[in-house]
């Protein structure tokens, strides 16, 4: 993914590949520094802008959805792009329940203006909590305090051409591509954060948590704990063996939301003719009025007409192309399209990078769309938003192998202000 002000940004997103960051002839962007905020009118620009936009489709070969290929991807477990340097701690868990976060979906975005970004991925990590959502969204409103609670967080992590993990070569793109480290070892029942702590009887079996490990008993690990105690196998060979934790979800977690790969369209390719609906339709994952349902039940939190008229201009723009999870624009002043008027933050709530002090900047957005695809129960207690705005850093700075970015969550209308 190209994002330079310069060059088409959708060209360069198409493959997702390392080849297509050869082409280094574009300039750098920035973020309008007089910009007053997200608008009300701020729509027209956003529809000016080069969008880029991220369906879902189930992979043909499980090797495409490993890190050495580089993947965008939903569900599942993350395709780690520095598979050593985790992040650890307290930012992967939920700030509201201390609950591990789960993966949502993970864009590969390179920008070429650096080397230090020839290798670029954000993750994006969220509760599986509707309560906690909603605290997520009610804390957002607090301009910056120093310690939020968040149950939504992004990760950026970023690598040079020249790296310690992988060849410097473009991928062959098929199965004989491997990564030059096996990683760190995982967590053997959620498969997303790094497994730091031992099942105490067998010494192989590695945990993030110990909800995670107590869940692996419960669901097995019990049974075969006997077996791994009295195998030669040592923790260190697990280690070894990390690998195969990172790219294979565990059997036994039936909570990991499904796993697809994301291709990427760009958006004016839906504006010229619709004609080609029925193409696409053929090929669909699920029928198109489902999704259509999934979209307009939102409609029944909409109470003004400020916020029907925003959500008439949304569903047309998002009706040429319905089954879109993920819209992409990081080019210099774009923003995200708001289905709603209330919950729109201005400028001043968007924070400044907590490690170089630098303007953050929109870069994509997940629309509500992807809950479908995951089976999410469309009641009140199951998970929904509106959309989610993934803010980075304009710099793209360097530092810590995974930087948390910021997320704005928009819900619906009755939910949506501050209170």
């Amino acid at each position: 993914m190209d994002i330079n002000g310069k060059g088409d940004s959708v060209d360069e997103l198409k493959g997702l590949r390392i080849t297509n960051l050869d082409d280094d002839d574009d300039e750098n962007i920035a973020v309008d520094e007089d910009d007053n905020g997200e608008d009300e009118d701020d729509d027209d620009e956003e529809e000016q802008e080069s969008v880029i936009l991220g369906f879902v489709e189930k992979p043909e070969h499980s090797w495409s959805l490993l890190r050495q290929q580089f993947p965008s991807k939903a569900g599942g477990v993350p395709a780690w792009l520095d598979p050593d340097n985790l992040p650890t701690g307290m930012s992967c868990v939920c700030d509201v329940c201390g609950e591990p976060l789960q993966f949502l979906l993970q864009v590969y975005a390179p920008l070429a203006e650096k080397d230090s970004t020839f290798h670029r991925t954000l993750f994006v990590f969220m509760c599986l909590s509707m309560k906690c959502l909603l605290r997520d969204q009610h804390e957002q409103w607090k301009r910056h305090p120093d310690k939020q609670s968040r149950s939504v967080k992004v990760f950026r992590c970023q690598l040079p051409r020249a790296n310690s993990f992988y060849s410097s070569k473009p991928p062959e793109g098929n199965a004989t591509d491997k990564p030059l480290t096996p990683g760190a070892p995982l967590c053997n029942w959620c498969g997303t954060w790094k497994g730091d702590k031992f099942c105490s009887s067998c010494k192989v079996a590695r945990y993030c948590s110990q909800k995670h490990q107590v869940m692996h008993w419960r669901a097995g690990h019990k049974l075969e704990c006997q077996q791994l105690s009295l195998s030669p196998q040592s923790s260190d060979s697990n280690a070894c063996h990390g690998e195969v934790a990172q790219i294979k979800a565990p059997k036994g977690n039936k909570s990991l939301w499904p796993e697809y790969e994301m291709k990427n369209e760009h958006e004016s390719e839906y504006d010229t003719e619709m004609s080609g609906d029925e193409e696409h339709a053929d090929n669909s994952l699920i029928p198109r009025n489902k999704v259509d349902d999934t979209v307009k039940s939102l409609m029944d939190t909409f109470e003004g007409d400020g916020d029907k008229k925003s959500w008439a201009s949304f569903q047309e723009r998002i009706g040429k192309a319905p089954e879109q999870v993920l819209r992409y624009c990081r080019s210099a002043g774009s923003k995200p399209l708001w289905p709603i008027l209330g919950g729109r933050p201005s400028k001043a709530d968007i924070p400044i990078c907590s490690y170089c002090g630098g303007h953050l900047c929109f870069e994509f957005q997940i629309l509500p769309q992807l809950l479908y695809y995951f089976g999410v129960k469309n009641d009140a207690e199951s998970l929904d938003w509106a959309t989610i705005a993934v803010y980075t850093c304009e710099a793209s700075c360097e530092g810590v192998r995974y930087k948390q970015e910021f997320a704005w969550v928009q819900l619906g209308t009755a939910i949506n202000c501050p209170s």
